[in-house]
């Protein structure tokens, strides 16, 4: 039980940071991918969308803010890791 927990971690902390990478680039992808992207993207905002609602973005400059709720998650998703 605790290996299908830590996997499921690993799992979401590699999505969340190809999420995070790709998010503005999902018209360019090709349709293979794009469809794997949208799945993806549908799991994390299902996560994401209650902790922007509680964490609000970070603003570093003018037109430029940082989305703080994924490195809510990213922090939960680590110690979940460490704590198993």
């Amino acid at each position: 039980m605790m290996i299908l927990i830590k996997l499921a971690a690993i799992f979401l902390i590699v999505a969340l940071v190809m999420y995070s990478k790709l998010k503005g680039y999902d018209n360019k992808m090709d349709p293979k991918f794009q469809k794997w992207f949208q799945s993806l993207s549908r799991i994390l905002k299902g996560i994401l969308t209650p902790l922007s609602k509680v964490f609000k973005p970070y603003r570093v400059g003018q037109g430029l803010s940082i989305d703080t709720a994924q490195f809510v998650l990213l922090i939960m998703l680590l110690s979940l890791l460490l704590y198993f």
